[in-house]
């Protein structure tokens, strides 16, 4: 029996690249729509590897539901010795920007001053000691969403802000850079894929690079090479978070040089028009790598 590939995942649009490319190279495989999840606790049967595609922004697409639920299959999975791409451990820094900010400290990398909060009337609270501009964006959240700048005492106590679907937001210092870029540095099986400069000739947060993706902010993407030592941080980081594929991003701070991490992406789309701005293109890389786990899985069964 050939070996059996399934793609847990939630967004309609986001994925029919990497579809089209596993069809293109003749890998079949399962959809697993993570909004409409069924499962066996019985089961005895399963696919020799599951990729886990799901989003940290399914509840702004009215998808929340599946957020916990996926959490708890990739545990029901794992205990059964599915192979996963991106499995339970993973997904659970996807969906926690709080559990980003501790992974980045244990790495050794700097992060923005942040506290976290469980209700909109603790703002306040929340920003004391704090330097304006700050943040406060959801702690599980993605693409942008809910994310709010506030420049003063009277913005934060005023303001309408987002907690998202596990009610919890961080309130976080505002990085000053010289000309308001970050960068996006995408990790595959332990190496540096590539890494790209984001511009922004718009307004907003929305830095998705999905082709699918509408955003205000008009995010351009650029290749460009990270800081040495940002890429030694971004490796550690997919290490140490069990992370199969992901996006880690980072601000150079003008007052220091210093990279400052603010975000991690497990999903990882990769960049739209990748091989005219990469040279590349990783989805091809990706599948050949899902290819690899999945010859390597379905030698495992027997």
């Amino acid at each position: 029996m050939p070996a059996r590939l399934a793609i847990l995942y939630e967004h309609p649009e986001w994925f029919r690249p990497l579809f089209a490319e596993l069809s293109k190279q003749g890998v079949p495989y399962e959809e697993w729509r993570a909004d409409e999840l069924v499962f066996d606790l019985d089961e005895q049967e399963f696919p020799d590897l599951v990729l886990n595609r799901m989003s940290p922004s399914a509840a702004f697409r009215g998808h929340g539901h599946g957020q916990f639920a996926v959490r708890d299959f990739l545990t029901h999975l794992e205990a059964r010795r599915v192979a996963l791409v991106n499995g339970a451990q993973a997904y659970e820094y996807e969906v926690s920007k709080i559990r980003q900010h501790d992974l980045f400290r244990r790495c050794g990398a700097r992060t923005p001053r942040t506290r976290a909060v469980n209700h909109p009337s603790l703002l306040p609270k929340a920003a004391e000691g704090l330097t304006y501009p700050l943040l406060v964006k959801p702690n599980c959240g993605g693409a942008g969403g809910g994310i709010r700048r506030v420049d003063s005492e009277r913005d934060l106590a005023t303001g309408e802000f987002t907690f998202g679907c596990d009610h919890t937001a961080l309130v976080q210092e505002f990085i000053p850079t010289r000309d308001g870029s970050c960068y996006r540095i995408e990790v595959l099986d332990g190496e540096v894929l590539y890494c790209v400069r984001i511009q922004r000739e718009g307004q907003g947060f929305n830095l998705c690079p999905a082709d699918v993706c509408q955003s205000a902010a008009k995010p351009v993407f650029t290749r460009c090479e990270p800081l040495p030592e940002a890429a030694v941080t971004a490796l550690a980081v997919a290490r140490l978070g069990k992370m199969d594929v992901c996006g880690v991003e980072y601000m150079v701070d003008h007052r220091s040089g210093d990279p400052v991490f603010y975000d991690l992406n497990a999903l990882s789309n990769f960049v739209v028009n990748a091989e005219s701005i990469v040279g590349f293109n990783p989805t091809k890389r990706f599948v050949e790598y899902l290819t690899r786990r999945l010859y390597a899985a379905g030698r495992a069964r027997y």
